[in-house]
């Protein structure tokens, strides 16, 4: 795991510092939920922040005039720009105590990060969406329908308004809490953009219930929080797997009572294959587990041997139907990239707009190389930047 470097200052004496030491750690690791890394610039502006050299404000305007001088913009570059100011204003708005449990301040919280980012901040979305995820094996969460989001948000908060926690024991209070977050998280309100504004919401509500919430969980687990908000919201009940809170409650025991529970994203994949929870099953399960782990690797094994046996006449069909469609503008691409550009077009044609997660997604790829192949396509004329929808988002062009 690399290095923090605001750990230091989450563990000083002095309060100040360790306050801005969490929101910033936090929310630079917040942008992993999205697959976005930070610059260095940008590390650097928060240390002088925390330090007490510039104010949060005069931080944020270094980072907007760094990227102002920016005239050419690289796919990488504009990714990292989207982590820098949103980590920015996260930052800012976890130093603050000022908070309203509303479905207003939720929204408004979405439009404060990333206003200037995408042309649908602070706005409901009017589309229905799917996502497909890794930890349910590329299968998506069943999301809110567009014509119901705003009705759906007041009902939730109207519930959690009128919930009582008097009474309640530690466990019962962590298991209502995840099931609220995962709640409002399902609904997916806006187009992009909902796990980072669903975890600085709940982190400020945490806090008038009467939790610190300012250990560095967030920071180091942000992509284990969104898996596990994956995990609450999905049944599937044909390959008996039901949605289930247990991996958040985890996190939240972490996150509130500083457990030190070990998170594992491979032990919420649907495929059961990498359960980290093997030793404690009796026996006969842990036989049928293996056997059953015997079975897919068989079964995986004959499927290689079929793709071996075709893998000339695929990889011939696959460049000759790339070259059909781009031309002789792909004449230098390997096989493998002829691969990739062949399953995007399969999956988004003309029509569909996407962005790096999405390939990230699909291909199964790290998100340089998936940053690399969009800048390839873009640069020959297969791709095209596409505006109003955040940044990062292209469409195959028609007309090539």
């Amino acid at each position: 795991m690399k290095t923090d470097p605001f750990k230091e200052y989450i563990k000083a004496s002095e309060p100040s510092k360790a306050i801005k030491g969490y929101a910033w750690s936090t929310a630079i690791g917040l942008q992993a939920v999205d697959g976005l890394k930070t610059s260095k610039y940008l590390i650097d502006k928060a240390i002088d922040n925390i330090e007490g050299k510039i104010s949060i404000k005069e931080a944020q305007n270094l980072i907007d005039s760094y990227y102002e001088e920016k005239t050419d913009h690289s796919v990488d570059e504009e990714r990292t720009e989207e982590a820098d100011k949103v980590s920015a204003r996260i930052a800012e708005l976890l130093s603050e105590t000022a908070f309203s449990f509303s479905p207003a301040e939720y929204i408004s919280i979405h439009r404060k990060l990333f206003n200037g980012l995408y042309k649908y901040a602070g706005k409901i979305r009017d589309y229905n969406i799917t996502k497909k995820e890794w930890v349910l094996d590329g299968a998506s969460v069943t999301y809110g329908t567009a014509s119901e989001l705003k009705a759906t948000l007041e009902y939730d908060f109207e519930q959690e308004r009128n919930f009582s926690y008097k009474g309640l024991s530690m466990d019962e209070t962590i298991h209502h809490l995840a099931v609220f977050v995962s709640r409002l998280w399902q609904i997916h309100i806006f187009g992009e953009g909902n796990t980072r504004t669903t975890a600085v919401f709940f982190i400020k509500y945490l806090r008038t219930l009467g939790f610190s919430v300012t250990n560095d969980i967030f920071a180091e687990n942000s992509w284990y929080f969104r898996n596990s908000l994956v995990r609450a919201n999905y049944t599937n009940i044909q390959n008996n797997v039901h949605e289930t809170t247990k991996y958040l409650e985890i996190f939240l025991r972490n996150l509130l009572l500083n457990e030190k529970n070990e998170l594992h994203n491979r032990s919420m994949h649907i495929s059961g294959l990498w359960d980290d929870n093997l030793n404690f099953k009796d026996e006969n399960s842990y036989i049928k587990e293996a056997e059953l782990y015997n079975q897919s690797i068989n079964s995986y094994i004959e499927n290689k041997e079929m793709d071996i046996k075709n893998k000339k006449t695929y990889i011939d069909n696959i460049e000759n139907n790339i070259k059909y469609v781009f031309s002789r503008k792909i004449d230098s691409f390997s096989t493998k990239t002829l691969n990739h550009i062949q399953l995007l077009f399969d999956r988004f044609g003309y029509d569909e707009i996407f962005g790096r997660s999405m390939v990230m997604d699909l291909l199964g790829l790290k998100p340089s190389a998936s940053s690399r192949l969009l800048s390839n396509l873009l640069d020959v004329g297969i791709i095209k930047s596409v505006s109003g929808h955040g940044k990062g988002k292209y469409k195959f062009k028609n007309n090539i």
